[in-house]
Order: structure tokens, then sequence, then C-alpha cells
């Protein structure tokens, strides 16, 4: 199941900063056709380190947007998403 329907926000700086501090869940790194990388952890912080560059694979792509879903639950979550979307810049899983 991919991630819930909702707007996807501008991979930018300003786009990041808009989400809550502190708030944990899953998120998805993409540009059309294409799904980048899927993470979990603090959405704001991990949003932002990757913006800044801490992964190379991710911006090697040319990110253009994200999306989130706030989730207690994830560890199986990301393996999931990570599985159905297979995001070019993560480890290949399954």
């Amino acid at each position: 199941m991919p991630f819930p329907n909702q707007t996807p926000r501008l991979f930018t700086r300003s786009g990041i900063e808009v989400l809550a501090p502190n708030q944990n869940g899953v998120y998805g790194i993409f540009k059309p056709n294409l799904w980048i990388y899927v993470g979990k952890g603090d959405l704001r912080a991990n949003l932002l380190a990757h913006f800044n560059g801490d992964n190379p694979d991710i911006l090697r792509y040319g990110p253009t947007h994200f999306v989130t879903e706030v989730t207690a639950n994830m560890d199986v979550r990301e393996k999931q998403l990570q599985v159905e979307l297979r995001s070019a810049a993560n480890k290949r899983i399954g």
C-alpha cells in the first residue's frame, strides 16, 4: 500500500521546514516517474539532513518532492514502502 493520498510538498528547505519538529514516521522522496528514497524517523530533521546532502545518492537523482506518513510502526512500514516503490537510492530489500 503506497503513501496515503496527499499533495506532495516541494523538496526545498522551505517545503521541509513547514513540518512540525519531533514528528516521527516514514517519508518518500521522489521526482516525476521515480521514487528516489524511502526513510523513517524524525520527518523534519531527516528530510533537512537529506536536503543538506547527508546522502549524496539522494541528491544525485535530482529530487523534486516528498510525502510523509506519521506512524509509530516505522520499521515495518519503511520496509513495505521500499519493496513496493523500489526506491532508487535505498539498498535493495526483499
